[in-house]
C-alpha cells in the first residue's frame, strides 16, 4: 500500500530530515534587517533546491524586497489542487542575551530544537516539502496536485507577495490550501484552528503648542498633550472590558452554541493560565470565558505611548506633544476599514480642546472564519489524527494570519490551518523552539493528508 511505504520512507529518514532543517535554521534569514539581505536569498536558494532535488519544477522569483519560492507537481490528474504556503524568513533575535544557546546554532535540549525559526515557520514550513518528498521517493508520484509558495517577508507584512497573487490567480488556482504556521491546543492534544482574529493597527500622534513649555509658567493655560492622549486612550473602553466606540459591537458575529460548548470541554484551567503568567488577576470583556475572550471577542489595547520626559530626577516640561501605538483585534463580521472610520469618529468626539490628532492606519487585515464541515477540513481531521496519534480539537486564535484572507479574496479558497507548534515555544522571543517528536508528527501528518484529500469527495 503506498501509505504504508511512505510511512516507511520517513522512519527511515527521520534523522536526515532533523540535520536538513538545522541546515536551513542556521541560515538567518532576518527580512527586516538589511544586512541580512544575503542570508534571506540564501534560504530562499535553500528551499528551491530542496524542491527541486525531490522532482517539483521549482523556481525563484523575484520581487522588490525578498524572493518568493514557487513549486508545483500537477501530475495527479483528475484529482485536486493544494496549495502549501509557509515562510522562509524569521523574526530578529535581538535581545540576545536571554539565549541560552546561539539562536542560528540549533541546539536540541529535552527533545526540543531551540533557535530562531525552529517553529516560526522553518521546523513547520519544512514539514510539508518533506511530507512530499516521501511520496515522491517512495511511490513515485503524489496523490494530489501540489503548490508550494513559500515568501520572504511575512515577519514585514508580505506586501509584495499580495502583488504577486493578485497577480497570478490562474497559476495559483487550487482546491485547497494548507497552512502550518499556528500551534496545537496542548502538549498531546492536536488541534486544527477555525478561526483567526483580524488587525487594525494605529498610530496616535497629539499636537499642542509648538515647543515645549515649562509646567508653572505654562500650566493651566494651554492643553497638555499627554493629558489630552491620556483622555483619549482611558475612553476606548469601560471597566467592564467593553470598547466603548459607538458602532464597534454592530457586525460582530457572536459565538455559536457548538463553539461554547467546544471550548467548555476543552482541558483548560483559567486558574492555571492566571498562576502561570502570574497575573494578580484575569481581566475581560464581562459575560465571557478566558477562552472566548481570546479566541472570538474583539479587543482593544495600547502598545506603547510616549512624550515629555521620562529620564531620572524631575523635570516640570509640559509637552507639545505625544503619541502612542493601539490595536484592536477584530472578529468575523467586523471590516478593518470599518473601524477605521468609526476611531476616527471617536477620537474627534473626546479630544480636549487645545490640541490636534493625527490618526495613522499602520495595519489592517480581516478576521477568518473557516467551515468546519467541508471536504477538506474532514480530511484534515483523519491526518492530523494519523499523525498524531489523536483526533484533534476545534480552536480559534487570538491572532491574525494576513495571507489566510488574501488566499480567500484572491482565489477563493479557505484555508486548514495545521499547526504543529505548541503555545509555549517562545515564537517571536528568545529560546524559540520546536519539539522533534511533533516535528516528526506533523510530517506524518502532512504526507496522510495528501492521501485523504485524494480520497476525499468534494460536496
Amino acid at each position: 500500500m503506498s501509505l504504508a511505504k511512505v510511512d516507511a520512507y520517513l522512519e527511515s529518514h527521520g534523522a536526515r530530515f532533523e540535520n536538513q532543517l538545522k541546515d536551513l535554521i542556521r541560515i538567518p534569514s532576518v527580512s527586516a534587517q538589511p544586512d541580512h539581505d544575503p542570508d534571506t536569498r540564501m534560504a530562499a536558494e535553500f528551499v528551491r533546491d530542496d524542491l527541486a532535488a525531490m522532482g517539483l519544477k521549482a523556481e525563484i522569483i523575484p520581487t522588490k524586497r525578498h524572493p518568493i519560492v514557487y513549486a508545483e507537481w500537477l501530475g495527479a490528474k483528475g484529482k485536486p489542487t493544494v496549495l502549501v504556503y509557509g515562510h522562509y524568513d524569521v523574526q530578529p533575535a535581538e535581545p540576545l542575551e536571554p539565549w541560552l544557546s546561539p539562536p542560528f546554532e540549533p541546539t536540541v535540549r529535552n527533545g526540543n530544537l531551540y533557535a530562531r525559526g525552529a517553529t516560526d515557520d522553518k521546523g513547520q514550513m519544512f514539514t510539508h516539502l518533506k511530507a512530499a518528498e516521501a511520496w515522491l521517493q517512495a511511490t513515485g508520484g503524489l496523490p494530489v496536485n501540489v503548490k508550494f509558495l513559500i515568501e520572504g517577508e511575512e515577519e514585514i507584512g508580505g506586501a509584495n507577495l499580495e502583488t504577486f497573487v493578485a497577480e497570478n490567480r490562474e497559476r495559483l488556482r487550487c482546491d485547497y490550501a494548507v497552512i502550518s504556521d499556528t500551534s496545537q491546543f496542548a502538549p498531546g492534544q492536536p488541534a486544527i484552528t477555525y478561526g483567526l482574529k483580524g488587525l487594525a493597527y494605529f498610530e496616535l500622534g497629539v499636537q499642542g503648542a509648538n515647543r515645549d513649555l515649562h509646567s508653572g509658567t505654562f500650566g493651566g493655560a494651554v492643553q497638555n498633550p499627554l493629558n489630552a492622549l491620556a483622555t483619549i486612550l482611558a475612553s476606548l473602553k469601560g471597566p467592564d472590558g467593553k470598547i466603548q466606540v459607538a458602532g464597534f459591537y454592530d457586525s460582530v458575529k457572536p459565538l455559536e452554541d457548538w463553539e461554547r460548548a467546544e471550548f467548555a470541554r476543552l482541558p483548560f484551567s483559567e486558574e492555571d493560565f492566571q498562576s502561570d503568567l502570574a497575573a494578580p488577576a484575569l481581566f475581560g470583556e464581562e459575560g465571557y470565558t478566558t477562552l472566548e475572550r481570546k479566541w472570538a471577542r474583539p479587543t482593544c489595547d495600547v502598545h506603547g505611548f510616549w512624550g515629555g520626559y521620562a529620564g531620572p530626577g524631575p523635570k516640570t516640561v509640559l509637552p507639545c506633544k505625544a503619541g502612542a501605538k493601539l490595536s484592536f483585534r477584530l472578529v468575523p463580521g467586523q471590516d478593518p476599514g470599518t473601524v477605521d472610520e468609526l476611531l476616527r469618529a471617536h477620537i474627534a468626539k473626546v479630544t480636549p480642546p487645545g490640541v490636534t490628532v493625527e490618526v495613522t492606519s499602520l495595519q489592517g487585515a480581516p478576521a477568518v472564519l473557516v467551515n468546519v464541515d467541508t471536504p477538506g477540513f474532514r480530511a484534515a481531521v483523519r491526518a492530523v489524527e494519523s499523525g498524531f496519534g489523536k483526533k484533534p480539537v476545534f480552536i480559534r486564535e487570538g491572532g491574525s494570519i494576513p495571507v489566510v484572507g488574501l488566499l480567500k479574496n484572491e482565489l477563493g479558497v479557505d484555508t486548514l490551518l495545521l499547526g504543529w507548534g505548541q503555545n509555549d515555544d517562545n515564537l517571536h522571543g528568545p529560546n524559540e523552539k520546536f519539539s522533534l517528536a511533533d516535528f516528526h508528527r506533523g510530517i506524518k501528518a502532512g504526507a496522510h493528508l495528501l492521501h485523504e484529500l485524494s480520497v476525499e469527495k468534494t460536496d
